[in-house]
């Protein structure tokens, strides 16, 4: 099997792999960061979003091979411990979740907005921005509230620094072709506190 080499929230990762494994089954069955989830395998619902080299990608369609020498950064490498990324506190703190299971693809999606963008936009803006992300509890208006205060947030702390709680120390499409992908790499072949922060699995 071939062997990957790539940076995982920071940290160097090197594992022989299977030229069909996706990203998303990378990071949560060989690394244990299960904040990234599976909702609909096809790109279409934005659950698995990380950020490989700075861009917001869907993992559940991405080969895992495609990514050596990459640098992803998945829900759980955004906070500094208990300090929150200010998108994820403005989540906590404006209730944009419900069952907390599109939460984090959310997040990492509105990240990247924010950095793309700046913090001005309207709330039309923000709903055309996340098409990519689909919410099947709420009616999205409380995840347009957060993403407005995660962007003031964000400006205020200098981009995408922690937020540091009191007393406390548009996405990349991946659906190429998998047989394509495939080919090229192998030849041969609190509740709220923990949906903001990718600790519910």
């Amino acid at each position: 099997m071939p062997t990957l080499k790539l940076t995982v929230n920071g940290r160097p990762v090197s594992r022989e792999v299977p030229g069909q494994l996706l990203l998303v089954q990378l990071l949560r069955e060989e690394l244990s960061l299960t904040g990234t989830h599976v909702g609909c395998d096809t790109t279409q619902c934005g659950a698995c979003t990380v950020h490989l080299n700075g861009r917001p990608i869907k993992s559940c369609t991405t080969l895992a091979m495609s990514c050596e020498g990459g640098e992803v950064t998945t829900i759980e490498g955004i906070a500094d411990g208990a300090n929150l990324h200010p998108m994820q506190e403005a989540f906590r703190a404006n209730h944009g979740l419900q069952c907390g299971y599109c939460t984090p693809g959310f997040v990492m999606a509105s990240i990247k907005i924010v950095e793309r963008l700046g913090p001005d936009f309207t709330d039309e803006e923000i709903r055309e921005e996340l098409e990519g992300n689909i919410c099947r509890c709420t009616g999205y208006h409380n995840i347009v509230k957060s993403v407005r205060a995660g962007a003031r947030a964000m400006a205020a702390h200098g981009g995408s620094a922690p937020v540091r709680r009191e007393g406390e120390e548009r996405v990349v499409d991946s659906t190429r072709s998998m047989l394509e992908q495939i080919s090229e790499l192998d030849p041969e072949s609190n509740e709220a506190h923990d949906a903001a922060s990718g600790k519910a699995k």
